[in-house]
């Protein structure tokens, strides 16, 4: 039985480390003792509330619409018009700063934690920038409450969301002159994969999503004069298509169950597809008509999932490194703005992708400097230091920063992280004979090398052993 437990552990901590964002050391021992798919089933549980982000108050953001619609309309601007104009982007920006900054706070200490995991995931999949920060939310809203049902009604919802429409311009999308950029990114990045479909399918996709925009106040709109009502041929079907058929359409391919399965096996299981799991879960999901809950169930409780290969081998993402480590130490950031610069400062700043195919993820997480700031930024947190941000920019920023850097730069700034760990809540959940060997095994996926069972073998204190550990590039891996 002694052993069985220890290899329950082992397999709980890995669910939690891939489908959560890490467990505390009571929550894992309870755990333990129950069997793994009992474990599953109360993951999903707990994820079955759905709470909305409030960040950003919708009125205020479409008062600030109507005028902004009211000053781009005007030939002239006087000073005072200008003006304003400049105060609706300031508070926007700092709107946008506060869905952020809210929507880590979530992650840091949401108690459905699949739930904002696959949010996650989706928010990666659906990628989208959105200046209007009350769009932004609502698209982040959609990929939450959708995010364990029908991956159908998800990819409606977020077609039909004033971010999408706006970023992939099919509110230029009309009869007559139609705009093809999202009935490909539909086909290219959401749905089947490149080399899926022809450059017909998407020009008769087009014409099927003419007239799907939004009104004054971002609310979905179909507006039947835009709308072609001709014929279209799409995939072999001819038919007086609109949006929806499309994606029914499109649902119909068995390619998009693998497409989606294939991006959910390398975001939860391996950088690296197995082929043959990955088929295995898309005849799943195609057969339980595109239910997520359903595939995920079935790829948490295949053994294939606690393989060794598959166990500490990914690299966590910055949002999941600094959730992972927040939640772990109970981390409070008085100044949660400090939050916004490391994940700049990481190539990971939700809300922000760096294009329509969302972060390429696995080994480009890491370069020489991220590693760097990385390793730092647990004995930074943990012991209050100070932090020197030049870590990755935008890829769109670098270029700019290239071109202005004078030659006598100053240095980037030092800035406090100014955060408190709340170390007797973690030291109390650690059993009290635990020695720094076993601390460290908890902390980390991967298994010990010999190099840390050395190192830490005649460390004295706990404290000083969970800074050492999460300061190791092993720590980077989930």
């Amino acid at each position: 039985m002694a052993m069985e437990r220890k290899d329950n552990f082992i397999s709980v901590k890995h669910l939690y480390s891939r489908a959560a964002f890490g467990i505390s050391y009571p929550n894992l021992e309870a755990l333990s003792k129950k069997n793994i798919n009992k474990v599953v089933d109360e993951l999903f549980k707990k994820s079955t509330i759905v709470e909305d982000l409030k960040s950003v108050d919708e009125n205020e953001m479409r008062q600030q619409m109507a005028l902004q619609v009211l000053l781009g309309g005007k030939k002239e601007l006087t000073q005072e018009e200008k003006d304003q104009r400049q105060e609706i982007t300031r508070i926007q920006n700092e709107r946008s700063r506060t869905l952020n900054i809210d929507w880590l706070m979530r992650l840091i200490k949401t108690s459905a934690p699949l739930r904002e995991k696959m949010t996650l995931f989706w928010h990666g999949h659906f990628a989208c920038r959105s200046n209007n920060p009350m769009f932004a939310q609502q698209l982040n809203n959609i990929q939450r409450k959708y995010a364990l049902g029908s991956f159908r009604t998800l990819l409606v919802e977020v077609s039909k969301s004033p971010a999408m429409l706006q970023y992939l311009n099919n509110q230029q999308n009309r009869k007559g002159r139609p705009n093809e950029n999202f009935a490909r990114e539909l086909m290219e990045l959401f749905t089947l994969g490149i080399g899926n479909y022809t450059e017909q399918d998407i020009k008769e996709s087009a014409r099927s999503f003419t007239g799907w925009t939004y009104d004054k106040d971002g609310k979905f709109q179909l507006r039947p004069t835009y709308h072609d009502e001709g014929n279209k041929t799409f995939f072999g079907k001819t038919g007086n298509f609109d949006g929806e058929s499309i994606i029914d359409i499109i649902l119909e391919n068995p390619k998009t169950a693998t497409f989606i399965s294939r991006k959910l096996y390398i975001f939860f299981v391996n950088e690296t597809a197995n082929e043959a799991h990955v088929k295995e879960l898309a005849n799943h999901f195609q057969a339980q008509n595109y239910d997520i809950s359903a595939v995920l169930k079935k790829m948490f409780t295949a053994d294939w999932f606690y393989a060794a290969p598959n166990v500490g081998t990914k690299i966590k993402s910055p949002a999941e490194f600094l959730v992972n480590l927040s939640r772990e130490f109970y981390v409070t950031y008085n100044k949660p703005q400090v939050l916004i610069q490391l994940q700049s400062s990481l190539g990971q700043y939700l809300f922000n992708p760096p294009n329509v195919a969302g972060w390429p993820g696995g080994k480009s997480w890491i370069d020489s400097s991220s590693l760097m700031l990385r390793m730092k930024i647990p004995s930074l947190v943990l012991n209050d230091g100070q932090i020197d941000f030049s870590g990755k920019a935008d890829p769109e920023d670098e270029a700019v920063i290239a071109l202005n850097k004078p030659a006598n730069a100053k240095p980037k700034p030092k800035s406090y992280v100014d955060a408190q760990s709340d170390w007797p809540k973690f030291l109390t959940g650690l059993p009290k004979d635990i020695k720094p060997l076993d601390l460290a095994k908890f902390l980390l996926q991967p298994n010990l090398n010999q190099k840390i069972v050395d190192m830490v073998a005649n460390n004295q204190g706990l404290k000083s052993t969970a800074i050492e550990v999460t300061s190791l590039p092993e720590y980077q891996l989930c």
